[in-house]
Parts: structure tokens; sequence; C-alpha cells
């Protein structure tokens, strides 16, 4: 098959998302940002843009909309704050940028993408990273801007338990069936052959101690190379251990096997990790594949020429 001019996925988080747990209302507004989303990204695919000015822009829209736990909808820390992670990856040369635990910056993609363009440096924690952002020139928001009603009752339901709680928006419910998986991410194949991937996090609905998942970590929840390009969504702790996304590439790599058949392999890895959640994926044909082993997964794709598509269950009328 011959290569697309461009392709484009992204994900909002994956989880126990079924019709019976969501209201009409709700369910169009999700498709809404994921659409928006998806014409961000494929706006700058479109115009002839790189590959990650398209996951950085659709990252952004996510980050934007209180729907998802990424930047504005991120989730409150056990003390109260708004505390995110993000990181890009390009294939080309697998340059990368990352931040976690940075607070006000609006849009913590971009931060991460400052990181790898305007640093020498990858990963950048905490205040330092906070500072960067503003030095180079990033918008700031205060923490009003960040604090959403929902996400502070979430805190309040579990905060003087022990759990720190992997839910999109219910962390109420604290049966594991019931946790939903908010991290948001995007990976895009552009005109010029180039790959990148892209994701972002509010973490884990109180969360303590500083704790960091996967998604800032190159490897585990964000990766790309000449072949592939990753975002990862769900059990943070499993996926570091399993350095999913990179053993995605390492599969197709070693194994020579094709994008899906090894993303496929890793997600059964991580149900026998204990691990839940779902991943994006593309090859340098633009092959899309977007396994979860979830009830249902947040989920937006095009290829050059066709349709933009949005799902959220894991049945055919998705």
């Amino acid at each position: 098959m011959q290569r697309p001019e461009f392709a484009l996925a992204i994900h909002g988080g994956a989880g126990t998302l079924t019709r019976s747990t969501m209201t009409p209302e709700q369910e169009t507004e999700y498709r809404t940002t994921l659409h928006l989303a998806m014409v961000a990204g494929q706006a700058c695919l479109a115009s002839g843009q790189h590959a990650l000015d398209a996951v950085c822009a659709a990252v952004a829209v996510m980050e934007d909309s209180p729907l998802f736990n990424a930047g504005r909808g991120a989730v409150f820390t056990h003390e109260g704050h708004n505390e995110m992670d993000a990181a890009v990856m390009v294939g080309q040369g697998r340059d990368a940028g990352a931040v976690c635990q940075i607070t006000g910056i609006k849009n913590p993609v971009l931060a991460a993408r400052a990181v790898m363009e305007k640093s020498n440096h990858v990963m950048l924690a905490g205040a330092g990273a906070r500072a960067f952002a503003e030095d180079a020139g990033l918008e700031t928001a205060p923490a009003e801007y960040f604090h959403t009603e929902a996400r502070y009752q979430q805190l309040l339901a579990v905060r003087d338990s022990n759990a720190a709680v992997l839910d999109h928006d219910g962390a109420h419910k604290l049966a594991f069936a019931d946790k939903k998986f908010g991290t948001v991410g995007a990976v895009a194949l552009d005109r010029f052959g180039q790959l990148a991937a892209a994701t972002s996090t509010g973490g884990l609905t109180n969360k303590r101690w500083g704790r960091i998942g996967d998604s800032p970590v190159i490897g585990a929840g964000t990766w790309a190379d000449d072949k592939v390009a990753i975002s990862g969504t769900g059990t943070g702790e499993v996926f570091l251990r399993a350095c999913a996304a990179h053993e995605i590439s390492a599969r197709m790599r070693y194994l020579n096997e094709d994008a899906a058949t090894a993303a496929a392999a890793v997600m059964a890895e991580l149900g026998t990790m204990g691990g839940q959640g779902g991943l994006i994926v593309i090859d340098a044909q633009g092959h899309i594949t977007l396994p979860f082993n979830t009830e249902g997964m947040y989920r937006g794709q095009l290829v050059a020429g066709g349709e933009i598509e949005v799902a959220i269950y894991r049945d055919s009328e998705s």
C-alpha cells in the first residue's frame, strides 16, 4: 500500500467507558472535543507542517478542555495542587523533551517541546521546569484556571484514604473496574515521512510524594523513531516496568513484527502484569492501530484523503 500523505491518531484516556456510564450530553461533549483535536492536528499536516506540530496542536486542544486529565482538567494531588507531566518525541534523530511535576503552565505539552528544542536536556521537573517554561515565553495560568469543581470533588472523595486513583471522571468510585485513565496523547506521520508522538497528563487523583507515571518517561508512555510513534494511557507503574512504548519498537526491529502485531503483544503483556489502558500507534507507512484492554478508550484517527473518525466504546458502534 502506498504511504498516505499524512496520518494522525489521538487518545483521551481509557477505562470503564460504556453508554450506561455517560449521558448523551456528556458523550457529545467528548466527541466534539476529540473532533476538534483531530481538526487541529489535521490542519497542521494538510498545510505541510511537521508531525511534531500536529501532535502538539492536537494535545493542546485536549489540555485546554476540562474534560480530560491534562492541562486545565488535571486532577489534584493530595495537597490540593495540579502537577502535570508531558513529553514529546520525534522519530528523526530521536529528539525528545519532557516535563514532570510542572505547575501553572497552560499547555505542558508545549513546555515539553521547549525542553527538546531550547535546552540541552530531555527532562525537567518541578519549579525548574516551570521557570524554564516561563523563560521560554510559554503562557502561564493561575491556580484558579486548573481548579475544576468535578476534579476537586474527586479529590475530596478519596483524600482521607490511601488511594491514588487512576480515574478519568469519577474518582469517587474506588472499585478498580470503575477507574478511567485520563492521559491524552497524539501520534502523527507527516508528508515528509517523519513521525512524532506527544503525551500529557495530570497523573493520579490524590497522588503523593512527587509520584511520576509513565507519560513523561521516554520509552514508557511516549516513543518515536524512524519506524513507529506511540503514546500510551493506563496504569503508569506497569507501563514503566514494561517500557511499554519502546517495547513495541523493539519487537518491530528485532522480531520483524508489524506495528499492529507488536502493539497487540505489548498490550497483552501489560495485561498479564496487571496493567490496564491503551496505546495509539502509527508506523512509517501510515498504518494506525489503537489497542486497549479496557471497556473503552477516547480516540480518533485520520488518514489523508479520508474522514476523521472518533470513538469511545469498544463495540462496533463506537
